[in-house]
């Protein structure tokens, strides 16, 4: 499932940890910043001597052609999660294009393999069981960097065995065979993200998590920023706001 590949990879690649003496301002959501960064080393070595440099040799003698494909059949497994979350948070037009998407893409795809879904324009947005949580009222928790899968907020974490049951390949009973599956999905998204790590800029660790959260909250509230006080007619100025 493509979220556990993005949790593990997220996890992955927290490399460089910065010393107590480089880090940035603390930031409230991370309380368990010091046992959070031991962790995220711990990661970083795992990937630097291991995922990467398979993940490197994959992307060199696999097609791009190739890794797309094994990409959309992964995302295509993850449709079954986002139907299950859009059903529990109530969202029935989501779930109604992300079983259109898997119907589309298990058939006319050649089962995930292609995405034509995409091609005729039915996109829907990925939800999983920690962005059911919050729609349930549970709160955001804490920034919790886990061994191996990474970086999360709390509640997203205890989502994760909900979302395991929502994946096809826990249910495949040969063990050879569902583990060559996580592995290679692991690999290929690892793969194609290795262009991307030039964009970190700063404290590494600061970095993702930071962005981790941006990008979580936008997810969890479904694109919605928030009113822009600036924008509404109602905003009212104070004389002492121009004052020197």
């Amino acid at each position: 499932m493509k979220a556990i590949a993005v949790a593990v990879t997220a996890g992955l690649m927290l490399g460089g940890c910065a010393s107590q003496s480089q880090q940035t301002t603390a930031n409230p959501a991370d309380p368990w910043e010091p046992f959070n960064r031991r962790v995220f080393a711990f990661n970083d070595a795992l990937d630097r001597y291991a995922l990467k440099p398979v993940a490197q040799g994959y992307d060199t003698i696999t097609p791009d052609p190739v890794q797309t494909g094994v990409g959309n059949f992964f995302t295509n497994l993850g449709e079954i999660r986002t139907i299950t979350n859009s059903v529990l948070q109530w969202k029935w037009a989501n779930a109604g294009v992300a079983s259109k998407r898997f119907l589309i893409n298990s058939t006319l795809g050649l089962g995930g393999l292609l995405d034509p879904a995409t091609e005729l324009g039915w996109t829907a947005r990925e939800e999983d069981f920690g962005q059911t949580l919050a729609t349930w009222g549970v709160g955001e928790g804490p920034f919790v960097v886990l061994p191996v899968f990474g970086g999360r907020t709390l509640r997203h974490a205890g989502g994760m065995p909900a979302d395991w049951y929502t994946d096809p390949m826990t249910y495949v009973e040969d063990n050879a065979v569902r583990y060559g599956a996580r592995g290679l999905e692991l690999v290929n998204y690892r793969a194609s993200v290795l262009d991307e790590e030039a964009l970190i800029r700063g404290d590494r660790y600061s970095f993702l998590r930071d962005t981790y959260l941006q990008q979580r909250r936008y997810e969890v509230n479904d694109g919605e920023l928030g009113a822009d006080p600036f924008a509404s007619d109602d905003f009212e100025f104070d004389d002492s706001d121009f004052a020197e």
